[in-house]
């Protein structure tokens, strides 16, 4: 069995960490490239940064940002927010990331999956989904959670892994910065139909709420934020954690 990953994942506006509750509410959560460093130094798995205004403000990704952070960190890092051309995964790649994240330009063109798996390997590839219960299912949202497309989450996933994408980074719309819990149900759902990897996001508050997505929920990664940037635990708390109810992990 593959050891579970941590990661923290880093929400970055205007050149600063940030952090809300259901994608509104934005409070400040600190520098990236310092707690990117931070984080490096915890033994996290990876990390995430995504632009969340990228996308909403049709601009790219801040491509300095990802070089800084590129000199200073070790691990792998993911990097989405306003990526929407082979050119711009490129750009991101070269710049220091070890993956793109898509979301907002694969729903538009679905299209950019298959190619930018085909050029760059589908390990790079990671398509991010925001999903918000919509009934008995959930709907997938664009442009940093601020619209709805009407797409089936779940049918999406399915797509996006035929044409070619990596990994899935699944974000509960209704769970996200509620320290609730994750969104089991959910993550169960995309597991049943998607033999890719699922980071699950939305609603890390607790390290039981961590192992209970990693287990029940059957993820492959937990990504978190606020317990981590606001000092609620440490990456190497959530990993003994996990460690000592039999979760593999890498300590």
């Amino acid at each position: 069995m593959l050891a579970k990953r941590i990661i923290p994942c880093l929400d970055v506006r205007d050149g600063r960490v940030v952090k809300g509750t259901n994608f509104v509410n934005i409070r400040d959560a600190g520098d990236p490239v310092e707690l990117g460093k931070r984080y490096d130094e915890q033994s996290a798995d990876e990390l995430v940064f995504l632009d969340i205004m990228a996308s909403q403000e049709n601009r790219g990704t801040t491509i300095n940002m990802v070089r800084k952070v590129a000199k200073e960190i070790f691990i792998p890092f993911t990097v989405g927010g306003g990526i929407d051309s082979i050119e711009a995964i490129g750009t991101i790649l070269k710049s220091g990331a070890d993956k793109v994240s898509v979301n907002t330009a694969a729903v538009k063109d679905p299209e950019l999956v298959r190619k930018s798996s085909d050029y760059f390997g589908s390990q790079c590839i990671v398509v991010a989904v925001d999903a918000k219960r919509n009934g008995d299912g959930w709907e997938v949202y664009t442009h940093g959670g601020r619209r709805p497309t009407g797409i089936d989450a779940l049918q999406w996933m399915k797509n996006v892994q035929d044409l070619g994408a990596g990994e899935i980074l699944l974000t509960s719309m209704d769970c996200d910065g509620t320290k609730s819990g994750y969104d089991l149900e959910l993550h169960r759902r995309a597991d049943k139909l998607l033999s890719i990897p699922i980071i699950a996001s939305g609603g890390a508050g607790t390290l039981e709420s961590i192992g209970d997505v990693l287990t029940e929920g059957r993820a492959d990664a937990a990504l978190a934020a606020s317990i981590f940037h606001y000092g609620t635990y440490t990456v190497k708390d959530v990993k003994e954690y996990l460690a000592g109810i039999g979760v593999e992990v890498r300590l």
